[in-house]
């Protein structure tokens, strides 16, 4: 999708209500930054160089990439889009641009490692952290069962 239609379309709606514009250009700005490949092009700022509601809006974003619902939604992806489930040849992309993430096509699992795993770690509100530290035990645990299984140990 594109990379601008969303805030296009918020702001013609919210112009149309007649929203102040301060608050307009607030949610644009949430809207316009909420992604992990446009704060991966920025080099993930903290969180006090954001406002408080992109802070809040990001973490619910990531918090629905990990844990349980996570893979879920990283294995129906990677199914859709055709992608290799698992080629033990193909290492993760572990040091990534913003313009290499989005044009590389490495395996679903890679995924993982490439950016699910690094989600926790970029978490900006506490309860963000707390909520993300358990997904991401979830993710680690599937993983390693996943490896162990692929690798004929279990």
């Amino acid at each position: 999708g594109s990379d601008t239609e969303g805030a296009k379309v918020a702001e013609e709606f919210l112009s149309a209500q007649q929203i102040p514009r301060e608050m307009i250009q607030s949610i644009l700005d949430v809207i316009e930054n909420v992604s992990f490949k446009k704060e991966l092009s920025k080099g993930f700022p903290g969180s006090n160089t954001i406002s408080k509601e992109l802070a809040v809006v990001q973490d619910a974003d990531r918090l629905d990439a990990i844990g349980a619902i996570g893979i879920a939604r990283c294995l129906t992806f990677g199914g859709a889009k055709h992608r290799t489930l698992y080629d033990p040849e193909l290492k993760p992309r572990l040091n990534l641009d913003a313009e290499s993430y989005q044009k590389g096509q490495g395996t679903t699992i890679n995924h993982f490692h490439e950016k699910l795993l690094k989600l926790k770690d970029l978490m900006k509100t506490n309860a963000g952290r707390q909520l993300a530290e358990e997904r991401h035990n979830h993710m680690i645990q599937f993983l390693e069962q996943f490896e162990a299984e692929t690798a004929g140990l279990r």
